[in-house]
C-alpha cells in the first residue's frame, strides 16, 4: 500500500502509544502496538487526508457484499462505508478514499458514499492492493487472478477511471500473484510477488521489468517510510521486513504479525499492519536493525542572531510605501582573523559588521545592486555566492557569483573576483571587477551558486541544471556541459586564454568531449555545499523536484545520478535504479516532510559540543530543521535529531571564523539572522 499522509494529527490515543512506546533506543525488535482488535478479517488499511485510520474489513469470507470499510475511533471499529464484495485494497488520496473489491474500485467520498469508479477491459478475477501516484492522482491495482499463479495482472487507474493493463502474465510468464504495490518515484511502480516472494520494479512506460529481492514470503504489503525505508509484510511468514537502502538486502523487523497489509502511520514514525487472522491492526515502530536511526529531538533551539543589528543602506518599504524584504543569502567571514562577519543579500549588497551579539549596525561592504538583476517573481536569481580566498589577509581576493543585469543572454551567471580597497579594510573596490567565468541557460531558476575555497585551496562552484522541470536538456549527465556540475577551478593560475587554470588532479582532464573544470556531476539544484573544516568532507543539499529531497557526499568524479534518478530512486522515463556507477545520497527525505531543502554545514563550534560534528541543515518549505550525523565506518546515517524551531523558511546558512552556524532568512523588519543555542535559552525574540 502506498498512500500520501498530509501534514495532520494522528488520532491523539494513536500518538500517545507511538511516541510513548516506541523509543528510539528499544529492543532489536519493535514491540508491536495494538490499535484495534476484534476485527472482522481486516485485510488492508491506509491513513487518510485527516489523519485517521482507515481499515477494510471482509466481513464473512465469501459472503457477497459483507465487506466495508471502517474508521478507527479510540480503538473501536466505526462503519464508514459498507457493501463492499471482500474488499482488499485501500489507498487515500486527495479528500477520498479508493477500495478495491474483488472486481471493482471504489471512490469514497467524506461522509463515506461509494460509487463504481473503474472500468475494466476484462472482468478481473481477485484485485487487491493499491497504490497511487501521488502527483497526478492515478491509481495502481493488483489482480491476484486465481491464486496459484494463473490470470495475473497490474493494472492503471487514470484519474478519470480510465484503465489500461500495465502487466500481466501473458506480457510477463514469471508473474504469479501480485500482492503490495508501491509507487518508486512518479515512472517505476514496486510490486512483491505473494506467490514467490519476491521483489520487482516495473518502468510504467514499457512494463519492463527488474527483480530487487527475494525470500519475502507472502509479500502481501509494501509501504515506504518517509526517509527512504521500504517495509514489506509477509503474511503467511508472520513478519515484516525493512530494506533501509535500495540495493540492501531485507532484514526482519518483527514477528508475531500476519499483516495482509501495510501503510504509514500519519505522524511518520510507525508502520500499521492489518492482520487478518488476529483481527488486529497494530504499529510497528519505522526502524531498520543493523542500520538504525536516532531521530530524538535534540535539546537545541532557533534564536535570533544579532537582535539590534541595523542594515546600512536598507529600509523594509520603498519611497512609494512597497515592502522591500532584506534577503540575506550569505554570511561567511574573511578568514583573516579580524573576527568580523559578512552578510550578502540577494539584490547584491555585502554587509560586514563585528561577530559581536551585541552589534548595533553593519557597513556596506560592497553595493554591485546596479550590476545584479534580483526580482522576487525569480528569486533564484541574483547575488548568490561568496567566498573570500585563503590567503585574503595578503591579497585582499574574493569571489562572487550573481546573475548580471546586462548582458545578450536572457538567462546568465557570472563568476566574478574582486579585491578590498587598499585604502580601508571595510570596503571593496566595486571598479575591482574581474569576470572569470561566464555560463548561460534557458531558464530562469536552478542557478545554484554556492562558491567556496576547499581544503586543496581550489575554487569550488555549483551550477544548477539549467532550469525548468525534468531536466529537458538532459544536463545533468551530459560532460560536455557546466550546467548540474560541481566545478573545481585555480584561481591563482591562468591557463591560455582562461581567466583561470585548470588543477591538473581534476577528473575529466585530458578526456575528449569534457570540460575539464568539471570535478563532479549528476546534480540537479545543489543549495548549499560546505566543507567540513575538520574532516574536509564536501556536504551537498540538492533540492529534489517530485517527492524526494537529498544530501550527499560529494567526491572527485562523482556521478549523483539527476536525471535518471532521484534521491535514492529511478526518475523518469529513462529511470535506472542502483548502478555501480551511480553514487546515492547517504540521506533523503519525503515531499511529505519538506519539500525545498537548504544545507547547512557540519557544526565544529565551541558554544554547543553536542552538536560537534552533527551536519545541520532545514527545508524552506515546513520551516524544519534537523542535525544529522554520519559514521564514516558504518558507512550510514546514525542519527538524524530534529531542532526545535518555529517554522522558519530557511534560505541559506552560514559561518563565522569560530564556527559558529548561522541561518537566513527573509525578512520585512531586518531581523533574518538566527542561531542555535540549548533548549531554554532564547533570547532577543
Amino acid at each position: 500500500m502506498s498512500t500520501r499522509t498530509a501534514f495532520a494529527k494522528a488520532p491523539a490515543a494513536l500518538l500517545g502509544l507511538l511516541l510513548g512506546a516506541l523509543p528510539y533506543a528499544g529492543a532489536a525488535e519493535p514491540r508491536p502496538v495494538p490499535l484495534a482488535t476484534g476485527l472482522k478479517n481486516p485485510t488492508s488499511v491506509a491513513v487518510g487526508a485527516d489523519g485517521k485510520v482507515y481499515v477494510t474489513v471482509a466481513g464473512e469470507l465469501g459472503k457477497d457484499g459483507d465487506g466495508a470499510v471502517v474508521l478507527l475511533d479510540k480503538g473501536k471499529a466505526v462503519p464508514f462505508a459498507t457493501g463492499l464484495d471482500d474488499p482488499r485494497g485501500l489507498v487515500a488520496f486527495g479528500d477520498a478514499l479508493f477500495v478495491a473489491d474483488k472486481q471493482r474500485v471504489w471512490r469514497v467520498d467524506r461522509k463515506g458514499s461509494a460509487r463504481p469508479f473503474a472500468t475494466f477491459p476484462a472482468p478481473p478475477q481477485a484485485l487487491g492492493d493499491l497504490a497511487v501516484d501521488v502527483e497526478s492522482g492515478t491509481l495502481f491495482v493488483g489482480d491476484a487472478g486465481d491464486g496459484k499463479g494463473h490470470g495475473g495482472a497490474v493494472y492503471r487507474v487514470t484519474p478519470k477511471g480510465k484503465v489500461d493493463v500495465v502487466t500481466d502474465a501473458r506480457r510477463w510468464p514469471e508473474l504469479h500473484t501480485p500482492g503490495g504495490l508501491a509507487l518508486d518515484g512518479a515512472s517505476h511502480l514496486l510490486m512483491a510477488d505473494r506467490g514467490t516472494g519476491t521483489l520487482y520494479r516495473i518502468k510504467l512506460v514499457d512494463g519492463s521489468t527488474e527483480k530487487l529481492a527475494d525470500g519475502l514470503g507472502s509479500a502481501g504489503g509494501l509501504a515506504w517510510d518517509r526517509f527512504g525505508r521500504l517495509f514489506v509484510g509477509d503474511e503467511k511468514g508472520g513478519q515484516i521486513f525493512v530494506i533501509s537502502r535500495p540495493g540492501e538486502k531485507p532484514v526482519a523487523l518483527t514477528s508475531g504479525l500476519a499483516p495482509a497489509d501495510l501503510c504509514l502511520a500519519a505522524n511518520g514514525k510507525a508502520v500499521l499492519a492489518a492482520d487478518t487472522k488476529a483481527g488486529t491492526v497494530s504499529a510497528v515502530r519505522t526502524t531498520a536493525p543493523g542500520a538504525e536511526v536516532d531521530e530524538t529531538p535534540l535539546p537545541v533551539e532557533t534564536a535570533l542572531a544579532f537582535p539590534n543589528l541595523e542594515w546600512s543602506g536598507w529600509k523594509g518599504e520603498s519611497d512609494r510605501g512597497a515592502v522591500q524584504a532584506l534577503r540575506p543569502i550569505v554570511l561567511t567571514h574573511a578568514g583573516d582573523g579580524s573576527n568580523r562577519v559578512f552578510v550578502a543579500t540577494e539584490q547584491g549588497v555585502i554587509h560586514v559588521f563585528p561577530d559581536d551579539q551585541k552589534a548595533t549596525k553593519t557597513q556596506v561592504f560592497l553595493d554591485i545592486q546596479n550590476r545584479v538583476r534580483y526580482d522576487d517573481n525569480s528569486n533564484e536569481e541574483g547575488f548568490l555566492g561568496l567566498a573570500f580566498h585563503p590567503r585574503y589577509k595578503q591579497n585582499g581576493e574574493f569571489y562572487v557569483f550573481y546573475t548580471p543585469k546586462k548582458g545578450a543572454h536572457p538567462h546568465t551567471n557570472v563568476l566574478s573576483r574582486f579585491r578590498v580597497r587598499r585604502d580601508d579594510p571595510s570596503k571593496a573596490d566595486p571598479a575591482s571587477e574581474e569576470v572569470l567565468l561566464t555560463v548561460t541557460h534557458n531558464y530562469w531558476n536552478h542557478d545554484g551558486g554556492t562558491v567556496a575555497f576547499g581544503p586543496d585551496g581550489f575554487l569550488y562552484l555549483t551550477l544548477g541544471d539549467g532550469g525548468s522541470a525534468n531536466d529537458p536538456d538532459e544536463n545533468g549527465q551530459n560532460l560536455k556541459t557546466l550546467l548540474g556540475k560541481m566545478l573545481r577551478l585555480d584561481v591563482d593560475r591562468k591557463d591560455g586564454d582562461k581567466p583561470y587554470a585548470i588543477p591538473k588532479d581534476n577528473p575529466f582532464v585530458g578526456r575528449k568531449d569534457v570540460r575539464p573544470e568539471i570535478w563532479a556531476y549528476g546534480l540537479r539544484n545543489v543549495w548549499r555545499f560546505a566543507f567540513d573544516r575538520k574532516t574536509g568532507a564536501c556536504w551537498a543539499a540538492d533540492v529534489g523536484q517530485n517527492l524526494y529531497e537529498e544530501i550527499n557526499l560529494l567526491v572527485a568524479g562523482g556521478n549523483y545520478g539527476w536525471s535518471v534518478r532521484e534521491a535514492l530512486h529511478p526518475f523518469g522515463a529513462k529511470g535506472v535504479g542502483v548502478k555501480k556507477d551511480l553514487i546515492d545520497p547517504i540521506w533523503e527525505y519525503h515531499h511529505d516532510v519538506g519539500k525545498s531543502i537548504t544545507g547547512g554545514g557540519v557544526y565544529r563550534g565551541k558554544l554547543l559540543p553536542e552538536l560537534d560534528g552533527a551536519y545541520l541543515y532545514g527545508d524552506y518549505v515546513s520551516g524544519l530543521f534537523w542535525a544529522l550525523k554520519y559514521d564514516e565506518a558504518k558507512r550510514r546515517v546514525v542519527a538524524n535529531r530534529p531542532i526545535k524551531s518555529k517554522a522558519i523558511p530557511v534560505m541559506s546558512f552560514g559561518e563565522d571564523e569560530k564556527g559558529e552556524v548561522y541561518f537566513m532568512t527573509y525578512s520585512t523588519t531586518g531581523q533574518g539572522l538566527y542561531r542555535f543555542v540549548r533548549s531554554g535559552e532564547r533570547k532577543g525574540e
